[in-house]
């Protein structure tokens, strides 16, 4: 889809997992009680106990219900503590599922009854199969949003091993996590691609200024992902990074998902041509990497339909957010110049849409933050003739643009205020003010877009901006000059961050690099986003 081709540590109650742990693989067993049972044995002979693999990582649910996902290195019962103090004085016990290997032993168990405003510390380890012995825990925390109004600090981006860039111990692993994590988010939104499915990692990667980018590499990430193996290995790798893991267990998510966590520039038509896989159907390769996403990322399936990502959630009064998916719904990727509107021209699709219109008509909250994996405004092409995004050109609306303007059309007759969107997606960050003064489809508000990323990816130039609704660039993080695919550095990966304050109830939106420099703000004050 691009232009391309230490208070999480002083929760851990374990012992730090080695790397060889990390890189074990799955049990290739069944969860039948025969060999449960033959297991507990095993067990009480070796005296091993479960371990956790890969860390924790929460997620927020409501105002006062959370998830918590954890691995076991074998079939196990997982087990959740958790309190309002990391001393575990007065510890809540929750008994969650028993994880096996159809579901490559992760686990998520629900917290309910939470209260408000509170910071939730929670440890998590497994029970072995004799349902007597735990293995040693791994704790984590979260903050349980306020129904008062209270400050909020939401940090969003986009973006993670992609363009061959991994784990890089010299260079300090993915370093954005930790950098994010000193800003002490109440909420991370991941805006998708966060894992590059058709992006393998390579032992080295020769730079232009004659050094050399240096990865930890796995099996799986040795080439493009396809079977549920490889997908799950794609998740997995990057879990071995210390800094992710210690973000991690320090923030709960929110988390969406693009095109790399299958593979470039997709739509469910697609068949691929690219020699590098023996399985070209997009819609078979997507339910894959759907499986592994929902097993590994921390986000809750809802019962009712499991394969649907978008939701939405409120954080305390003052904001909610509408998390979307561009991917499963669109029509294929086309020229974009239908002139009415119909299956071809989707890009959320009418249901998602229906949704998203309903859910913004309703909400109470002063601010609406509409989550999108890809930018609005900006031209981005699939092949010589194709668009992979709403843009394709300067002029009136056309093809998926008409699903924006109805969209955009909605909002504005129905009076809905403080409206902004966050994404990610191009592998810079930017600033976009849509202004129908300036526009060719005019009958919508003005609206703030604000782009981030990469966390841990190749950077590129700004791309180009379409007119059709009036995108005015007002910060762009890359220039004209930036190299296509420009390593991880310093200056080179960048993080929103959105803050909430409830006197004025005013948002306002910084952009900051890995060097942690802030490189933009505004403030936007209510009724006038």
């Amino acid at each position: 889809m691009k232009q391309k081709s230490d208070s999480a540590a002083s929760l851990n109650e374990s012992i730090p997992l080695d790397r060889r742990t990390f890189i074990q693989g799955s049990l290739a067993m069944l969860a039948a009680p025969s060999i449960l049972r033959g297991l507990a044995a095993e067990e009480r002979k070796t005296g091993s106990l479960p371990s956790l693999t890969h860390g924790v990582q929460s997620a927020l649910i409501d105002s006062n219900s959370a998830m918590v996902w954890g691995r076991s290195d074998r079939p196990a019962k997982m087990i959740v503590e958790w309190d309002t103090t990391p001393a575990f004085h007065r510890a809540r016990r929750v008994v969650g599922p028993l994880v096996i290997p159809d579901d490559d032993l992760t686990g998520k168990t629900i917290l309910t009854g939470l209260p408000e405003g509170q910071t939730i510390f929670y440890r998590v380890r497994f029970k072995d199969a004799d349902g007597v012995s735990e293995g040693a825990p791994i704790a984590g925390r979260f903050r349980v949003p306020s129904r008062e109004p209270a400050p909020v600090t939401l940090i969003w981006g986009g973006d993670t091993a992609g363009q061959g860039f991994g784990i890089n111990e010299k260079f300090g692993g993915m370093r954005l996590y930790s950098v994010m994590e000193r800003h002490e988010p109440d909420l991370f939104i991941h805006s998708g691609d966060g894992i590059y499915a058709d992006h393998p990692i390579p032992s080295e990667i020769a730079l232009p200024d004659g050094s050399v980018w240096r990865n930890l590499v796995t099996e799986e990430k040795s080439k493009v992902a396809e079977t549920l193996r490889e997908f799950r290995g794609n998740w997995r790798y990057n879990l071995l990074d210390e800094n992710l893991r210690a973000f991690n267990s320090s923030v709960a998510q929110f988390v969406q998902w693009d095109d790399h966590e299958t593979t470039n520039n997709w739509d469910p038509y697609k068949v691929l041509t690219d020699a590098r896989y023996s399985e070209k159907r997009c819609d078979v390769l997507s339910g894959r990497a759907r499986k592994a996403f929902q097993e590994y990322a921390p986000v809750w399936v809802s019962p009712e339909d499991s394969t649907r990502i978008y939701t939405s959630m409120k954080y305390g009064p003052g904001i909610e957010m509408f998390k979307l998916d561009a991917r499963s719904y669109r029509g294929a990727n086309s020229p974009n110049d239908q002139q009415k509107p119909g299956a071809a021209t989707a890009f959320f699709g009418l249901r998602q849409l229906d949704w998203l219109k309903a859910s913004l008509l309703k909400s109470t909250s002063t601010w609406k933050i509409v989550l999108c994996d890809m930018p609005l405004g900006l031209i981005i092409k699939d092949g010589e003739r194709n668009f992979e995004g709403v843009a394709q050109g300067n002029g009136p609306a056309e093809g998926r643009e008409l699903e924006i303007a109805n969209l955009l059309r909605f909002i504005k007759r129905n009076t809905i205020q403080n409206v902004v969107w966050l994404t990610a997606d191009v592998h810079y960050a930017a600033a976009h003010y849509f202004d129908p003064s300036k526009a060719q489809f005019t009958e919508f508000n003005p609206f703030w877009e604000f782009v981030a990323g990469p966390i841990h990816a190749g950077t590129y130039p700004p791309g180009q901006l379409d007119s059709t609704f009036g995108p005015q660039l007002k910060f762009c993080s890359t220039s004209e000059k930036t190299a296509p695919s420009t390593a991880p550095g310093p200056d080179s990966q960048f993080f929103g961050k959105v803050k909430f304050e409830p006197k004025s109830m005013s948002l306002t939106v910084s952009i900051h690099s890995l060097g942690d420099k802030k490189l933009y703000e505004v403030e936007l004050p209510p009724h006038q986003a």
